[in-house]
């Protein structure tokens, strides 16, 4: 019962990153586009990536989307630490991990509300 109420909290803490960079993004909040500039990506792309971003999150709460949901965010939470690699941006390497690694907890920890058969 503990376990599935931490991992109740870690998937709204989840979602609630997820919805806050995404909205950042499609609202194109100037350190969004600065930093989404730097790796060739123009407006359109980040209102893409954005819109990913916030279905990804939303995917999330309903058990029957909820691999799909942290599928969706881990590749685009991966996409940045590669190009963040490629940059040789050690710092933003290490920002990102811990909620790649967040969106793999969560998918073993499974949703608090699906039925395991």
């Amino acid at each position: 019962m503990i376990l599935k109420v931490v991992n109740a909290i870690l998937i709204l803490f989840a979602v609630y990153m997820g919805i806050k960079q995404g909205w950042a993004m499609l609202t194109g909040k100037p350190e969004m586009l600065d930093m989404f500039r730097k790796w060739n990506v123009n407006e359109t792309g980040l209102l893409v990536y954005g819109g990913i971003t916030l279905l990804s999150a939303l995917l999330i709460l309903y058990p029957k989307t909820f691999l799909w949901g942290n599928f969706l965010m881990a590749a685009a939470i991966l996409l940045l630490i590669s190009l963040h690699l490629q940059d040789r941006n050690l710092k933003g390497v290490g920002i990102e991990i811990p909620f790649f690694l967040l969106n793999l907890v969560i998918i073993y920890l499974q949703h608090p509300l699906a039925k395991i058969h």
